[in-house]
């Protein structure tokens, strides 16, 4: 591999970054290919589906606070219900819809990115067409993993907002201590969200690499991420301070419309091109950590070992086995 393990386990939040970067620039070509023909209609669905869903939404709240001023069994009433209940299908259609091409786009992203980053550490030659032919092999698993952590995700949703009430309704919101506990729980649910978060794409890239899926990849994703949790967190962090900020910032200028007509397009383009990237270093990144917690776990990944795993994605699937991973003795 590129570099030592001692480098790569030493590597903190910048270091992890200025990694990522590095390989997008070692493999130009074959980054912006999967940009174009992947990140792009990823990120051009998801910011379409936000402008849409929010234009319909604020539609339906239009309507529905309209249909108080009738009486109940109007003419007028009755056909604004028909048309209230055309709205709510198109939205769940759009979700629906929506849901559907996001999933099946990130799973290939996320097996394309994997893919690229896994050849370029064993140096192997790598091209779109190897790519694709890969992606088409591995979505399945990466579908049981993500369906796996998606329940996780609702569980620990569901818990957080029952304790949250519970907690608030025994100390109440009006005094300073009600908010302090308020904000408090809220800092540790956000903790315990980039957590998972974190799992589920160690999880991710262990489904691609190494074969395992569901469960398995995220029991093992969480004993990678141990030595490195802090770090792990602060790298998720500042990905999704990126998202958010891109995203209140094309809900603002472009949703809302803070600027003027003709500047909308513009900033659009913009926060499309800037999602793009976000997405593309976010996958890079967390393939990267999963290099680095490797590493700091002393379970080196020979290069030749690397190598021979991906090409067999080109006939046969044959996943890393414990026999490909060196683990050196460590000095007492």
């Amino acid at each position: 591999m590129k570099k030592e393990q001692q480098e790569l386990q030493s590597l903190c939040v910048l270091g992890i970054f200025k990694e990522s970067f590095k390989l997008i620039l070692t493999c130009p070509k074959i980054f912006f290919q999967i940009s174009l023909f992947l990140l792009l209609p990823l990120s051009f669905i998801f910011l379409a589906n936000f402008h849409i869903s929010q234009l319909i939404f604020f539609n339906i709240l239009h309507n529905q606070t309209f249909l108080h001023q009738f009486p109940q069994n109007s003419q007028s009433c009755a056909l604004l219900s028909d048309i209230l209940f055309s709205q709510w299908i198109s939205f769940f259609l759009l979700k629906f819809a929506y849901f559907t091409f996001l999933l099946t786009l990130s799973l290939l992203s996320t097996s394309a990115v994997v893919f690229t980053v896994a050849s370029i550490y064993a140096s192997s030659n790598v091209t779109f067409r190897k790519v694709m032919s890969v992606v088409s092999k591995v979505w399945s698993t990466l579908l049981i993993t993500f369906n796996w952590n998606t329940a996780i995700v609702f569980a620990y949703n569901v818990f957080s907002g029952l304790l949250f009430i519970f907690c608030l309704s025994v100390i109440g919101i009006d005094d300073s201590l009600g908010l302090v506990i308020g904000g408090i729980l809220l800092a540790l649910y956000l903790i315990g969200f980039v957590y998972i978060t974190i799992v589920w794409h160690l999880a991710s890239v262990i489904s691609v690499l190494e074969g395992s899926y569901g469960k398995e990849a995220t029991i093992k994703g969480k004993k990678l991420i141990k030595g490195k949790t802090g770090t792990s967190i602060v790298v998720s962090s500042v990905i999704l301070l990126f998202f958010l900020g891109i995203q209140l910032g094309f809900e603002t200028f472009v949703v809302i419309g803070l600027v003027a007509e003709e500047l909308r397009i513009g900033v659009a383009i913009l926060c499309l091109m800037g999602l793009l990237m976000v997405i593309l270093l976010g996958l890079v990144v967390q393939t990267v950590l999963y290099f680095v917690c490797k590493s700091y776990h002393h379970e080196h990944i020979a290069k030749s070992s690397l190598a021979d795993h991906l090409e067999a994605y080109l006939g046969d699937y044959v996943p890393l086995r414990p026999r490909d991973i060196q683990i050196p003795e460590i000095p007492v």
